[in-house]
């Protein structure tokens, strides 16, 4: 793999052995050193940070096994802190557009990653098709069902017109290994995105 251009910018890191998808709504409890720094940085500049799912390693600490990233991530926007807690600031993050990793992360001495990224092309916006219709409905009941428990793990607006909006929101709710969750994630067209989800959904006698 070719390392990143000379000047090329780079991008924050926080890897997790979770998969944010854009659109995606994170919440993260922060209490290192490095990450505390991270978000101080990032709300004085506005910008925000990389989310990345771990293949192999550590969410804190230092890992004795050598850490590998997958190769898509997302950007996350830090939409609100709590810092009520002494040493622990708490977050509610934003998905945003994907990214692709240019080449090896690197780590600072504080233990912070970075690394050269390029930008992925985000979903184009594009009706479910009407053999979705089904899982198009369930999503719109499950989100009627969580709001009156109080437990609504989306942002608003819900795009329920929008084939890669409905199959990201089910990814995250589906109850299936974090690598098919990832390879979702990456996966660049939605229509097709939404259609594996579909598939499951029928296999599993969800929809009909």
């Amino acid at each position: 793999m070719p390392g990143p251009a000379v000047g090329a910018e780079l991008l924050p890191l926080f890897p997790l052995q979770a998969v944010l998808f854009p659109g995606g709504l994170l919440t993260l409890k922060v209490f290192e050193a490095r990450y505390l720094d991270l978000v101080a940085r990032c709300m004085r500049s506005g910008q925000g940070f990389g989310v990345v799912c771990l293949r192999q390693g550590a969410e804190v600490g230092r890992s004795k096994r050598p850490t590998l990233f997958e190769s898509v991530g997302v950007h996350a926007h830090i939409d609100e802190v709590d810092g009520d807690q002494a040493g622990i600031l708490k977050l509610r993050c934003t998905g945003r557009e994907r990214f692709r990793l240019e080449g090896a992360p690197s780590q600072q001495a504080d233990g912070l990653w970075q690394c050269a990224i390029g930008e992925v092309e985000a979903d184009a916006r594009e009706l479910p098709a009407a053999a979705m219709f089904e899982t198009v409905k369930a999503l719109s009941n499950a989100i009627a069902t969580l709001r009156e428990r109080g437990q609504l793990p989306f942002v608003e607006p819900f795009r329920l017109d929008d084939a890669g909006w409905v199959a990201n929101r089910w990814c995250e709710l589906l109850p299936i290994p974090l690598s098919a969750k990832y390879k979702l994630m990456a996966l660049e067209d939605p229509a097709v995105r939404l259609s594996v989800v579909d598939g499951y959904l029928r296999d599993k006698q969800v929809v009909r």
